[in-house]
Protein backbone atom coordinates (compact mmCIF):
# COMPACT_ATOMS: atom_id res chain seq x y z
CA UNK A 1 0.00 0.00 0.00
CA UNK A 2 1.37 3.35 -0.46
CA UNK A 3 2.17 5.79 2.15
CA UNK A 4 -0.50 8.12 2.58
CA UNK A 5 0.09 11.61 2.98
CA UNK A 6 2.03 13.27 6.13
CA UNK A 7 0.28 15.21 8.65
CA UNK A 8 1.29 17.76 10.07
CA UNK A 9 0.06 16.94 13.61
CA UNK A 10 0.19 13.62 15.16
CA UNK A 11 -2.46 11.31 13.95
CA UNK A 12 -5.24 9.25 15.21
CA UNK A 13 -4.73 5.72 15.44
CA UNK A 14 -7.08 3.00 16.75
CA UNK A 15 -6.25 1.93 20.15
CA UNK A 16 -5.01 -1.74 19.72
CA UNK A 17 -6.04 -5.06 22.10
CA UNK A 18 -5.70 -8.54 22.45
CA UNK A 19 -8.70 -10.56 23.91
CA UNK A 20 -7.53 -13.48 26.28
CA UNK A 21 -7.04 -16.97 25.92
CA UNK A 22 -9.53 -19.32 25.52
CA UNK A 23 -7.37 -22.64 25.13
CA UNK A 24 -3.94 -21.79 24.83
CA UNK A 25 -3.17 -21.84 28.50
CA UNK A 26 -4.97 -21.37 32.19
CA UNK A 27 -6.33 -17.75 33.07
CA UNK A 28 -3.52 -16.35 34.60
CA UNK A 29 -5.34 -14.45 37.44
CA UNK A 30 -7.87 -17.49 38.11
CA UNK A 31 -5.64 -20.40 37.67
CA UNK A 32 -6.81 -24.04 37.91
CA UNK A 33 -10.43 -22.46 38.03
CA UNK A 34 -10.34 -22.02 34.17
CA UNK A 35 -10.57 -25.82 33.55
CA UNK A 36 -13.93 -25.62 36.10
CA UNK A 37 -15.53 -24.19 32.79
CA UNK A 38 -16.04 -24.05 28.78
CA UNK A 39 -13.62 -21.16 27.65
CA UNK A 40 -15.41 -21.18 23.98
CA UNK A 41 -18.62 -22.09 22.25
CA UNK A 42 -17.83 -25.11 20.98
CA UNK A 43 -19.67 -27.18 23.34
CA UNK A 44 -16.87 -29.32 24.22
CA UNK A 45 -14.41 -28.89 27.24
CA UNK A 46 -10.35 -28.19 25.61
CA UNK A 47 -7.76 -28.75 28.34
CA UNK A 48 -5.16 -25.76 28.34
CA UNK A 49 -2.63 -26.57 25.79
CA UNK A 50 0.25 -24.22 27.09
CA UNK A 51 2.10 -23.80 30.62
CA UNK A 52 0.46 -21.80 32.43
CA UNK A 53 2.36 -18.32 32.73
CA UNK A 54 2.29 -16.16 35.77
CA UNK A 55 0.28 -13.01 35.76
CA UNK A 56 3.60 -10.57 35.56
CA UNK A 57 4.66 -13.29 32.70
CA UNK A 58 1.35 -12.55 30.49
CA UNK A 59 1.42 -8.73 31.08
CA UNK A 60 4.49 -8.66 29.73
CA UNK A 61 3.82 -10.89 26.77
CA UNK A 62 0.81 -8.34 26.12
CA UNK A 63 2.95 -5.43 26.19
CA UNK A 64 6.02 -7.08 24.07
CA UNK A 65 2.75 -7.86 21.57
CA UNK A 66 1.80 -3.75 21.57
CA UNK A 67 -1.64 -4.42 23.42
CA UNK A 68 -2.54 -0.97 24.36
CA UNK A 69 -5.50 -2.90 25.88
CA UNK A 70 -6.35 -6.58 27.20
CA UNK A 71 -10.10 -8.25 26.66
CA UNK A 72 -10.81 -10.17 29.84
CA UNK A 73 -13.81 -12.49 29.89
CA UNK A 74 -14.41 -12.81 33.50
CA UNK A 75 -14.90 -16.07 35.10
CA UNK A 76 -17.83 -16.00 37.36
CA UNK A 77 -17.23 -16.95 40.77
CA UNK A 78 -13.64 -16.04 40.64
CA UNK A 79 -14.61 -12.18 39.71
CA UNK A 80 -12.13 -10.65 42.34
CA UNK A 81 -10.47 -8.16 40.22
CA UNK A 82 -7.90 -6.70 42.06
CA UNK A 83 -4.97 -8.68 41.28
CA UNK A 84 -5.31 -8.60 37.58
CA UNK A 85 -5.91 -4.53 37.87
CA UNK A 86 -2.44 -4.11 39.53
CA UNK A 87 -0.91 -6.04 37.59
CA UNK A 88 -2.08 -4.45 33.96
CA UNK A 89 -2.01 -1.28 35.41
CA UNK A 90 1.69 -2.17 36.31
CA UNK A 91 2.42 -2.71 32.86
CA UNK A 92 0.29 0.42 31.31
CA UNK A 93 -2.28 -1.49 29.68
CA UNK A 94 -5.91 -0.89 29.97
CA UNK A 95 -8.74 -3.33 30.46
CA UNK A 96 -12.56 -4.34 28.71
CA UNK A 97 -13.82 -6.70 31.15
CA UNK A 98 -16.28 -9.24 29.22
CA UNK A 99 -19.35 -11.66 29.74
CA UNK A 100 -18.31 -14.94 27.70
CA UNK A 101 -17.92 -17.03 30.09
CA UNK A 102 -20.73 -16.61 32.27
CA UNK A 103 -23.06 -16.79 28.73
CA UNK A 104 -21.63 -20.41 28.67
CA UNK A 105 -21.57 -21.47 31.82
CA UNK A 106 -24.19 -19.57 34.06
CA UNK A 107 -25.36 -18.12 36.44
CA UNK A 108 -27.80 -16.23 34.43
CA UNK A 109 -29.57 -13.26 35.42
CA UNK A 110 -33.01 -14.48 35.94
CA UNK A 111 -35.53 -15.31 32.83
CA UNK A 112 -32.38 -14.99 29.93
CA UNK A 113 -29.63 -16.76 28.75
CA UNK A 114 -26.81 -13.89 29.78
CA UNK A 115 -24.51 -13.46 32.66
CA UNK A 116 -23.85 -9.54 33.20
CA UNK A 117 -19.93 -8.51 35.20
CA UNK A 118 -21.27 -7.93 38.30
CA UNK A 119 -21.38 -4.18 39.32
CA UNK A 120 -18.45 -4.37 42.36
CA UNK A 121 -16.12 -5.57 39.57
CA UNK A 122 -17.07 -3.17 37.26
CA UNK A 123 -16.14 -0.40 39.58
CA UNK A 124 -13.13 -1.34 40.84
CA UNK A 125 -12.08 -1.35 37.06
CA UNK A 126 -13.31 2.06 36.77
CA UNK A 127 -11.84 3.34 40.21
CA UNK A 128 -8.60 2.01 38.92
CA UNK A 129 -8.56 4.23 35.80
CA UNK A 130 -7.91 1.36 33.95
CA UNK A 131 -11.59 0.30 32.27
CA UNK A 132 -12.12 1.24 28.58
CA UNK A 133 -15.13 -0.99 27.92
CA UNK A 134 -17.53 -3.90 29.29
CA UNK A 135 -18.49 -6.16 26.36
CA UNK A 136 -21.24 -8.40 25.55
CA UNK A 137 -20.23 -11.32 23.51
CA UNK A 138 -22.27 -12.06 20.37
CA UNK A 139 -25.63 -10.77 21.85
CA UNK A 140 -27.74 -10.88 18.65
CA UNK A 141 -26.83 -14.56 18.45
CA UNK A 142 -27.85 -15.48 21.90
CA UNK A 143 -30.97 -13.68 21.39
CA UNK A 144 -32.20 -15.03 18.27
CA UNK A 145 -30.59 -18.74 19.46
CA UNK A 146 -31.61 -18.57 23.00
CA UNK A 147 -30.88 -21.95 23.25
CA UNK A 148 -27.13 -22.15 21.95
CA UNK A 149 -25.25 -22.80 25.80
CA UNK A 150 -28.48 -22.72 28.31
CA UNK A 151 -30.29 -25.69 27.19
CA UNK A 152 -33.24 -26.32 30.30
CA UNK A 153 -35.25 -23.38 28.45
CA UNK A 154 -35.59 -20.99 25.89
CA UNK A 155 -34.90 -18.00 27.29
CA UNK A 156 -33.36 -14.94 24.88
CA UNK A 157 -30.29 -12.53 26.13
CA UNK A 158 -32.51 -9.59 26.54
CA UNK A 159 -35.91 -10.59 27.07
CA UNK A 160 -38.98 -13.21 25.83
CA UNK A 161 -40.22 -12.16 22.44
CA UNK A 162 -42.94 -15.04 21.96
CA UNK A 163 -45.50 -14.27 20.30
CA UNK A 164 -44.67 -10.85 19.59
CA UNK A 165 -43.99 -8.93 16.08
CA UNK A 166 -41.33 -7.37 15.73
CA UNK A 167 -41.67 -4.28 16.76
CA UNK A 168 -42.83 -5.32 19.93
CA UNK A 169 -40.15 -7.71 20.19
CA UNK A 170 -37.36 -4.42 19.31
CA UNK A 171 -39.28 -2.67 22.31
CA UNK A 172 -38.18 -5.59 24.84
CA UNK A 173 -35.17 -5.51 23.93
CA UNK A 174 -34.77 -1.71 23.50
CA UNK A 175 -35.94 -1.72 26.96
CA UNK A 176 -33.77 -4.36 28.48
CA UNK A 177 -30.53 -3.36 26.56
CA UNK A 178 -31.04 0.52 28.09
CA UNK A 179 -31.51 -0.92 31.69
CA UNK A 180 -27.86 -2.69 30.83
CA UNK A 181 -26.57 0.53 30.19
CA UNK A 182 -27.58 2.74 32.76
CA UNK A 183 -26.31 -0.26 34.88
CA UNK A 184 -22.82 0.46 33.95
CA UNK A 185 -22.85 3.93 33.61
CA UNK A 186 -24.03 3.81 37.80
CA UNK A 187 -21.36 1.82 38.41
CA UNK A 188 -18.83 3.92 36.64
CA UNK A 189 -20.26 6.91 38.06
CA UNK A 190 -19.86 5.48 41.78
CA UNK A 191 -16.50 5.91 41.90
CA UNK A 192 -16.30 9.27 39.63
CA UNK A 193 -15.25 8.35 36.42
CA UNK A 194 -16.87 9.11 32.92
CA UNK A 195 -18.95 6.51 31.33
CA UNK A 196 -17.86 3.56 29.20
CA UNK A 197 -18.76 2.14 26.30
CA UNK A 198 -20.85 -0.98 26.21
CA UNK A 199 -19.90 -3.12 23.21
CA UNK A 200 -22.24 -5.61 21.42
CA UNK A 201 -19.27 -7.88 19.61
CA UNK A 202 -21.25 -9.23 17.04
CA UNK A 203 -20.71 -11.83 14.35
CA UNK A 204 -24.26 -11.76 12.50
CA UNK A 205 -24.70 -8.54 10.93
CA UNK A 206 -28.29 -8.15 12.21
CA UNK A 207 -29.40 -6.00 15.27
CA UNK A 208 -26.77 -3.48 14.76
CA UNK A 209 -29.33 -1.27 14.56
CA UNK A 210 -31.59 -2.04 17.50
CA UNK A 211 -28.33 -2.67 19.80
CA UNK A 212 -26.85 1.24 19.02
CA UNK A 213 -30.45 3.03 19.57
CA UNK A 214 -30.50 1.36 23.15
CA UNK A 215 -26.71 2.50 23.60
CA UNK A 216 -24.95 -0.23 23.01
CA UNK A 217 -21.69 0.38 20.64
CA UNK A 218 -21.30 -1.88 17.37
CA UNK A 219 -18.25 -4.17 17.62
CA UNK A 220 -18.20 -6.21 14.64
CA UNK A 221 -15.77 -9.58 13.87
CA UNK A 222 -14.41 -9.26 10.73
CA UNK A 223 -12.93 -12.23 9.27
CA UNK A 224 -14.70 -15.29 11.24
CA UNK A 225 -17.77 -15.86 8.76
CA UNK A 226 -18.60 -12.33 7.25
CA UNK A 227 -18.76 -10.72 4.00
CA UNK A 228 -16.68 -8.05 5.02
CA UNK A 229 -18.42 -5.17 2.99
CA UNK A 230 -21.61 -6.08 4.33
CA UNK A 231 -20.69 -6.39 7.92
CA UNK A 232 -18.43 -3.25 7.98
CA UNK A 233 -21.14 -1.65 6.02
CA UNK A 234 -23.87 -2.23 8.33
CA UNK A 235 -22.03 -1.97 11.93
CA UNK A 236 -20.29 1.44 10.71
CA UNK A 237 -23.90 2.85 9.44
CA UNK A 238 -25.50 1.50 12.64
CA UNK A 239 -22.36 3.72 14.28
CA UNK A 240 -22.89 7.25 12.40
CA UNK A 241 -26.87 6.77 12.84
CA UNK A 242 -26.89 6.72 16.45
CA UNK A 243 -23.47 8.19 16.91
CA UNK A 244 -21.46 5.67 18.80
CA UNK A 245 -17.95 4.61 18.74
CA UNK A 246 -17.39 2.12 16.01
CA UNK A 247 -14.56 -1.24 17.61
CA UNK A 248 -13.66 -3.91 15.32
CA UNK A 249 -12.67 -7.48 16.54
CA UNK A 250 -10.46 -9.31 14.31
CA UNK A 251 -11.49 -12.61 15.00
CA UNK A 252 -9.34 -15.55 14.05
CA UNK A 253 -12.31 -18.27 14.49
CA UNK A 254 -12.75 -19.17 11.24
CA UNK A 255 -13.97 -22.31 8.49
CA UNK A 256 -10.95 -23.23 6.98
CA UNK A 257 -7.91 -25.08 7.24
CA UNK A 258 -4.64 -25.06 6.19
CA UNK A 259 -0.58 -25.57 7.25
CA UNK A 260 -0.60 -23.15 9.69
CA UNK A 261 -0.65 -24.29 13.85
CA UNK A 262 -4.24 -25.25 14.73
CA UNK A 263 -5.79 -24.75 18.34
CA UNK A 264 -8.86 -26.52 17.76
CA UNK A 265 -10.84 -26.78 14.56
CA UNK A 266 -11.42 -23.29 12.83
CA UNK A 267 -8.82 -21.50 15.35
CA UNK A 268 -7.40 -19.78 13.41
CA UNK A 269 -9.67 -20.52 10.45
CA UNK A 270 -7.78 -17.93 8.58
CA UNK A 271 -4.49 -17.94 6.87
CA UNK A 272 -1.70 -15.55 8.30
CA UNK A 273 -1.90 -13.69 4.59
CA UNK A 274 -5.53 -13.54 4.86
CA UNK A 275 -4.95 -12.29 8.70
CA UNK A 276 -2.58 -9.34 7.59
CA UNK A 277 -5.38 -8.14 5.10
CA UNK A 278 -8.50 -8.16 7.59
CA UNK A 279 -6.07 -6.08 9.83
CA UNK A 280 -5.19 -4.09 7.39
CA UNK A 281 -8.75 -3.57 6.24
CA UNK A 282 -9.94 -3.19 10.01
CA UNK A 283 -7.01 -0.54 10.53
CA UNK A 284 -8.30 1.71 7.59
CA UNK A 285 -11.54 2.06 8.53
CA UNK A 286 -10.48 3.89 11.59
CA UNK A 287 -12.23 2.56 14.57
CA UNK A 288 -11.99 3.93 17.75
CA UNK A 289 -10.36 0.02 19.27
CA UNK A 290 -9.54 -2.53 17.16
CA UNK A 291 -8.74 -5.65 19.20
CA UNK A 292 -7.64 -9.43 18.15
CA UNK A 293 -9.69 -12.31 19.18
CA UNK A 294 -7.29 -14.40 20.90
CA UNK A 295 -3.77 -14.40 21.88
CA UNK A 296 -3.99 -18.39 21.64
CA UNK A 297 -3.62 -17.97 18.12
CA UNK A 298 -0.14 -15.60 18.64
CA UNK A 299 1.66 -17.14 20.58
CA UNK A 300 2.56 -20.76 21.95
CA UNK A 301 4.40 -20.53 25.68
CA UNK A 302 6.85 -22.55 26.31
CA UNK A 303 6.93 -22.35 29.95
CA UNK A 304 8.99 -19.46 32.80
CA UNK A 305 7.91 -16.67 30.43
CA UNK A 306 8.80 -17.75 27.20
CA UNK A 307 6.19 -16.96 24.17
CA UNK A 308 6.88 -17.69 20.61
CA UNK A 309 4.95 -16.03 18.35
CA UNK A 310 3.14 -18.32 15.67
CA UNK A 311 3.08 -17.13 11.86
CA UNK A 312 -0.15 -15.46 13.04
CA UNK A 313 1.51 -13.83 15.56
CA UNK A 314 4.77 -12.76 13.69
CA UNK A 315 1.77 -10.89 11.40
CA UNK A 316 0.26 -9.11 14.61
CA UNK A 317 3.55 -7.62 15.18
CA UNK A 318 4.68 -6.44 11.68
CA UNK A 319 1.17 -4.88 12.19
CA UNK A 320 1.51 -3.34 15.18
CA UNK A 321 5.65 -2.14 14.50
CA UNK A 322 5.47 -1.72 10.82
CA UNK A 323 2.30 -1.27 9.34
CA UNK A 324 0.35 0.97 11.72
CA UNK A 325 3.58 3.93 12.21
CA UNK A 326 4.15 3.52 8.23
CA UNK A 327 0.77 4.71 7.87
CA UNK A 328 -1.01 7.27 9.90
CA UNK A 329 -4.34 7.80 9.57
CA UNK A 330 -6.26 11.18 8.92
CA UNK A 331 -9.55 10.31 9.17
CA UNK A 332 -12.17 8.31 11.79
CA UNK A 333 -14.80 6.44 11.33
CA UNK A 334 -17.21 9.34 12.26
CA UNK A 335 -16.12 10.68 8.39
CA UNK A 336 -17.32 7.89 6.77
CA UNK A 337 -19.66 9.10 3.53
CA UNK A 338 -22.94 6.61 1.46
CA UNK A 339 -22.37 6.78 -2.17
CA UNK A 340 -25.11 4.40 -1.31
CA UNK A 341 -27.47 4.28 1.55
CA UNK A 342 -29.37 0.78 2.16
CA UNK A 343 -32.24 1.51 4.50
CA UNK A 344 -34.47 -1.31 6.12
CA UNK A 345 -35.91 -2.23 8.68
CA UNK A 346 -34.50 -4.65 11.41
CA UNK A 347 -36.20 -8.29 11.57
CA UNK A 348 -32.97 -10.22 13.03
CA UNK A 349 -32.97 -12.55 9.67
CA UNK A 350 -29.32 -13.17 8.32
CA UNK A 351 -30.84 -15.81 6.01
CA UNK A 352 -32.40 -18.56 7.87
CA UNK A 353 -35.41 -16.80 8.77
CA UNK A 354 -35.90 -18.64 11.70
CA UNK A 355 -37.06 -17.28 15.27
CA UNK A 356 -36.79 -12.98 14.64
CA UNK A 357 -35.27 -11.82 17.72
CA UNK A 358 -35.75 -15.41 19.26
CA UNK A 359 -39.77 -15.78 18.39
CA UNK A 360 -40.19 -19.47 18.68
CA UNK A 361 -43.59 -18.76 17.20
CA UNK A 362 -42.89 -16.84 13.94
CA UNK A 363 -40.17 -16.89 10.82
CA UNK A 364 -39.30 -13.68 9.63
CA UNK A 365 -41.49 -12.05 7.10
CA UNK A 366 -40.77 -12.74 3.54
CA UNK A 367 -40.42 -8.94 2.86
CA UNK A 368 -36.89 -9.37 4.86
CA UNK A 369 -35.28 -11.46 2.15
CA UNK A 370 -35.31 -8.15 -0.07
CA UNK A 371 -32.45 -7.33 2.43
CA UNK A 372 -30.57 -10.10 0.51
CA UNK A 373 -31.34 -9.12 -2.83
CA UNK A 374 -30.14 -5.69 -2.16
CA UNK A 375 -26.66 -6.25 -1.17
CA UNK A 376 -26.39 -9.10 -4.14
CA UNK A 377 -27.30 -6.18 -7.02
CA UNK A 378 -25.16 -4.01 -4.70
CA UNK A 379 -22.42 -6.22 -5.22
CA UNK A 380 -22.86 -6.55 -8.57
CA UNK A 381 -23.78 -10.36 -7.64
CA UNK A 382 -20.65 -11.20 -5.75
CA UNK A 383 -22.92 -11.23 -2.41
CA UNK A 384 -25.24 -14.00 -2.31
CA UNK A 385 -29.37 -13.30 -2.45
CA UNK A 386 -30.09 -15.74 0.54
CA UNK A 387 -28.28 -14.70 3.11
CA UNK A 388 -25.71 -12.11 4.54
CA UNK A 389 -23.28 -14.39 6.49
CA UNK A 390 -21.94 -17.76 5.68
CA UNK A 391 -24.39 -19.81 8.19
CA UNK A 392 -26.85 -20.38 5.51
CA UNK A 393 -27.08 -23.26 2.98
CA UNK A 394 -24.88 -23.51 0.90
CA UNK A 395 -21.47 -22.86 2.99
CA UNK A 396 -19.63 -26.22 4.18
CA UNK A 397 -17.03 -25.44 6.44
CA UNK A 398 -13.68 -27.47 6.10
CA UNK A 399 -12.51 -26.87 9.21
CA UNK A 400 -15.70 -29.85 10.14
CA UNK A 401 -12.93 -32.25 8.95
CA UNK A 402 -11.11 -32.33 11.84
CA UNK A 403 -13.87 -32.45 14.39
CA UNK A 404 -13.16 -36.23 14.64
CA UNK A 405 -9.53 -35.93 15.79
CA UNK A 406 -9.39 -35.99 19.66
CA UNK A 407 -8.99 -32.88 21.53
CA UNK A 408 -6.07 -34.19 23.17
CA UNK A 409 -4.28 -34.21 20.32
CA UNK A 410 -4.41 -30.49 19.53
CA UNK A 411 -2.76 -28.19 19.21
CA UNK A 412 -1.71 -29.54 15.87
CA UNK A 413 1.29 -28.20 13.72
CA UNK A 414 -0.60 -27.91 10.61
CA UNK A 415 -4.52 -28.36 10.27
CA UNK A 416 -3.91 -29.29 6.78
CA UNK A 417 -1.14 -29.55 4.07
CA UNK A 418 -3.04 -28.01 1.86
CA UNK A 419 -4.75 -24.90 2.68
CA UNK A 420 -8.69 -24.07 1.98
CA UNK A 421 -10.15 -21.13 0.79
CA UNK A 422 -13.49 -21.35 1.62
CA UNK A 423 -13.59 -17.34 3.33
CA UNK A 424 -12.36 -14.40 1.31
CA UNK A 425 -12.68 -10.82 2.10
CA UNK A 426 -13.54 -9.19 -0.76
CA UNK A 427 -16.40 -8.42 -2.55
CA UNK A 428 -17.12 -4.94 -4.71
CA UNK A 429 -19.40 -2.53 -3.44
CA UNK A 430 -19.40 1.09 -3.75
CA UNK A 431 -19.52 3.04 -0.33
CA UNK A 432 -22.57 1.00 0.48
CA UNK A 433 -24.33 2.11 4.17
CA UNK A 434 -27.04 1.01 6.35
CA UNK A 435 -29.33 2.53 8.20
CA UNK A 436 -32.81 1.67 10.06
CA UNK A 437 -36.06 2.82 9.66
CA UNK A 438 -35.37 5.82 11.91
CA UNK A 439 -33.12 7.27 10.18
CA UNK A 440 -33.44 10.90 9.02
CA UNK A 441 -33.06 12.78 5.85
CA UNK A 442 -29.54 14.99 7.03
CA UNK A 443 -28.39 11.39 7.56
CA UNK A 444 -28.35 10.13 4.23
CA UNK A 445 -27.31 13.59 2.89
CA UNK A 446 -24.36 11.96 1.04
CA UNK A 447 -25.56 9.23 -0.91
CA UNK A 448 -26.11 9.45 -4.91
CA UNK A 449 -28.55 6.54 -4.59
CA UNK A 450 -30.69 5.24 -1.51
CA UNK A 451 -32.05 1.61 -1.70
CA UNK A 452 -35.35 0.82 0.61
CA UNK A 453 -36.00 -2.88 1.53
CA UNK A 454 -37.02 -4.77 4.30
CA UNK A 455 -40.83 -5.12 5.83
CA UNK A 456 -41.69 -1.78 7.41
CA UNK A 457 -41.10 1.88 7.32
CA UNK A 458 -42.79 4.77 9.26
CA UNK A 459 -44.08 7.51 7.63
CA UNK A 460 -41.91 9.54 8.97
CA UNK A 461 -39.12 8.09 6.93
CA UNK A 462 -40.93 7.81 3.58
CA UNK A 463 -41.17 11.69 3.80
CA UNK A 464 -37.84 11.93 4.98
CA UNK A 465 -37.08 9.52 1.58
CA UNK A 466 -39.19 11.35 -0.37
CA UNK A 467 -37.10 14.77 0.71
CA UNK A 468 -33.52 13.48 -0.22
CA UNK A 469 -35.22 12.58 -4.08
CA UNK A 470 -36.45 15.56 -4.22
CA UNK A 471 -32.78 17.07 -3.57
CA UNK A 472 -31.58 14.96 -6.15
CA UNK A 473 -30.90 11.32 -4.68
CA UNK A 474 -32.33 8.15 -7.06
CA UNK A 475 -34.47 6.11 -4.68
CA UNK A 476 -35.27 3.02 -5.06
CA UNK A 477 -38.81 1.92 -2.69
CA UNK A 478 -40.32 -1.36 -2.95
CA UNK A 479 -43.96 -0.96 -3.93
CA UNK A 480 -44.87 -3.17 -0.76
CA UNK A 481 -43.60 -0.27 1.48
CA UNK A 482 -45.41 2.76 -0.43
CA UNK A 483 -48.50 4.17 0.23
CA UNK A 484 -51.24 4.50 -2.72
CA UNK A 485 -49.95 8.14 -3.32
CA UNK A 486 -46.72 6.98 -3.60
CA UNK A 487 -46.61 3.89 -5.23
CA UNK A 488 -45.67 4.92 -8.63
CA UNK A 489 -42.30 6.15 -10.18
CA UNK A 490 -42.13 9.90 -11.07
CA UNK A 491 -39.28 12.30 -11.25
CA UNK A 492 -39.00 14.79 -8.03
CA UNK A 493 -37.23 17.97 -9.00
CA UNK A 494 -33.95 17.06 -8.71
CA UNK A 495 -34.52 13.75 -7.99
CA UNK A 496 -36.22 10.20 -8.98
CA UNK A 497 -38.75 8.04 -7.66
CA UNK A 498 -38.47 4.11 -8.22
CA UNK A 499 -40.84 1.77 -6.94
CA UNK A 500 -39.91 -1.60 -7.84
CA UNK A 501 -41.54 -5.07 -7.07
CA UNK A 502 -37.87 -7.14 -7.74
CA UNK A 503 -34.60 -5.17 -7.94
CA UNK A 504 -34.51 -7.38 -11.32
CA UNK A 505 -36.97 -5.12 -12.92
CA UNK A 506 -35.87 -3.51 -15.87
CA UNK A 507 -36.55 0.13 -14.63
CA UNK A 508 -34.28 -1.11 -11.15
CA UNK A 509 -31.45 -2.27 -12.49
CA UNK A 510 -31.26 1.12 -14.84
CA UNK A 511 -31.22 3.12 -11.92
CA UNK A 512 -29.01 0.83 -10.24
CA UNK A 513 -26.13 0.92 -12.97
CA UNK A 514 -24.95 4.20 -13.03
CA UNK A 515 -23.79 3.88 -9.22
CA UNK A 516 -22.86 0.55 -8.51
CA UNK A 517 -18.84 1.44 -9.84
CA UNK A 518 -16.54 -1.24 -10.93
CA UNK A 519 -17.23 -4.90 -10.36
CA UNK A 520 -13.57 -5.43 -9.11
CA UNK A 521 -12.84 -2.72 -6.72
CA UNK A 522 -14.91 -2.33 -2.76
CA UNK A 523 -15.00 1.87 -1.79
CA UNK A 524 -15.52 3.46 0.71
CA UNK A 525 -14.98 7.44 2.01
CA UNK A 526 -13.91 9.01 4.89
CA UNK A 527 -14.27 12.68 4.27
CA UNK A 528 -12.65 13.67 1.49
CA UNK A 529 -10.32 10.77 1.60
CA UNK A 530 -11.37 7.55 -0.37
CA UNK A 531 -10.27 3.94 0.46
CA UNK A 532 -10.24 2.01 -2.49
CA UNK A 533 -9.96 -2.20 -2.18
CA UNK A 534 -9.31 -4.88 -4.98
CA UNK A 535 -8.63 -8.45 -4.18
CA UNK A 536 -5.01 -9.64 -4.52
CA UNK A 537 -5.79 -13.33 -5.06
CA UNK A 538 -8.03 -14.83 -6.44
CA UNK A 539 -10.38 -15.95 -3.80
CA UNK A 540 -10.14 -12.46 -2.20
CA UNK A 541 -8.28 -13.96 0.54
CA UNK A 542 -5.59 -10.80 0.33
CA UNK A 543 -6.60 -7.87 -0.66
CA UNK A 544 -4.55 -4.11 -2.11
CA UNK A 545 -5.19 -0.85 -0.72
CA UNK A 546 -5.41 2.52 -2.00
CA UNK A 547 -6.34 5.87 -0.68
CA UNK A 548 -7.17 9.00 -2.97
CA UNK A 549 -8.04 12.18 -1.72
CA UNK A 550 -10.96 14.69 -3.60
CA UNK A 551 -11.09 18.07 -3.27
Amino acid sequence: MPALPPTPAPAPRPVLGIQGPVVAFHDPWAGDASDEVMRTGTGIPIPAQDPAPTPAEFVAALGDLGADFYVHHVLPGHADPRAMLRDLTAGGIDVVLGNEYGNINGPYVPGTNRWDVPADVVREAAASGRLAGVLYDEPEHLQIHADQYRHDDHLPHFGQTDGLSAPEAVEVIDRTVRAVVHDVDEATAAVGTAPVPVLAEQVFPVMFHTLARAGMTPAPKVMKESFQPLQLGTALGAALQYDRELWICADLWGPDIGPWPTRAPGLPGHSPAEFASALRLAYLFAPTRLFVENIDVLVRHRGGGRFDATAHGEVWREFVRDFVPRHPLLWSHRDARADIALVHADDSDFGRGERPFGNRAATAPVESRSVFAAWHALSHGQLPATGSCMHIPGFDFPRHRLNGVPRSQFPLPSGADEPTALHGLFQATRGVLVFDEHVRADQLGHAGLIVVAGSRLPEMTLVALRTRAEHGATVLIPRWLCDAAHARSERLQAGRWVVYDSLDDGDATAALAPHLGPDDVWTQRFGDHELRIRAASPGGETLDFEVTRHG
